[in-house]
């Protein structure tokens, strides 16, 4: 784990409890203790409920491919194609900006 990941999953901690970050805003993983990039194809990431990483209307849990190299993350339904959701979105959002913090640190 590097001095900055070490560092970043602190401040989002920090700012998590203190009600100033979403936890679908955190660039890290709090669970895993990596940076959200990296471990956003785990099952713990995909919830039907919330609709992260979920395809309601095929009721599958999307699949993920995060290219570091060039620093794209797409979600998709393994069914249908789609399964976009605000929640979905945020997420492959705060993917985007984590493969930019880790490239950076």
């Amino acid at each position: 784990m590097t001095a900055a990941l070490v560092g970043r999953l602190a401040a989002e901690d920090e700012a998590e409890r203190a009600e100033r970050l979403s936890p679908d805003d955190r660039l890290t993983c709090h669970v895993h203790g990596k940076w959200i990039h990296q471990c956003v194809s785990s099952p713990l990431h995909a919830h039907p409920v919330t609709r992260h990483r979920w395809c309601r209307d095929c009721a599958m849990v999307l699949t993920v491919t995060v290219d570091e190299l060039a620093r794209t993350v797409a979600m998709r339904c393994p069914r249908c194609g789609g399964g976009s959701s605000a929640a979905t979105v945020r997420l492959l959002a705060a993917c985007q900006a984590s493969l930019a913090a880790a490239k950076a640190a």
